[in-house]
């Protein structure tokens, strides 16, 4: 067997050109796809262009479960039972849900500021609706009911009743 011995140095030098060509190589050793244009897909290590639209929905959903927030501590109706509370938990219920989808934006899309705000909220909401819910719940000293009950029969009113007057035939 008598092969010509490799030339390692010009072996090297076209790795190192076709690795020149394609870009950088990560450390597990592959290349980095080419991204797609208009992928979503995140590349390792290589950072997502900013785009307007992700940091003006991140900002609007943190900024309406804050006046949300702000619109359930200002609550105009009664909410001691019935379906005024009930309307009133399911308004707790909706900020909540909408500051969780804040909470889930700004964290995609790392905005820190509008992620507390997020969080804040729904730490807010929660507090509200617990000082509703708990003392129905038998957790506090005082209970309070879900349903308002139907008003008491109050006893009959005193005193003769006037009837009105007969009219004699004629």
């Amino acid at each position: 067997m008598s092969e010509q011995p490799r030339d390692w140095n010009r072996e090297l030098a076209d790795i190192d050109r076709v690795i020149a060509k394609q870009g950088s190589v990560p450390q597990g050793g592959a290349p980095l796809p080419a991204p797609a244009s208009g992928s979503r897909a995140q590349i390792p290590g290589v950072a997502a262009p900013v785009r307007r639209r992700s940091v003006a929905l991140t900002w609007f959903w943190a900024l309406l479960s804050l006046a949300l927030a702000a619109a359930l501590a200002l609550w105009p109706y009664q909410r001691s039972c019935g379906l005024q509370l009930i309307f009133f938990l399911g308004a707790a219920g909706v900020t909540a849900l909408i500051a969780l989808l804040g909470a889930l934006e700004s964290w995609a899309h790392r905005r820190g500021l509008a992620h507390v705000v997020s969080l804040l909220v729904i730490v807010w909401v929660a507090a509200i609706a617990l000082r509703e819910v708990l003392p129905r719940v038998g957790y506090a000293k005082t209970n309070l009911p879900w349903m308002c009950g139907a008003a008491p029969a109050g006893p009959p009113p005193a005193g003769p009743t006037t009837a009105a007057p007969e009219r004699a035939a004629p």
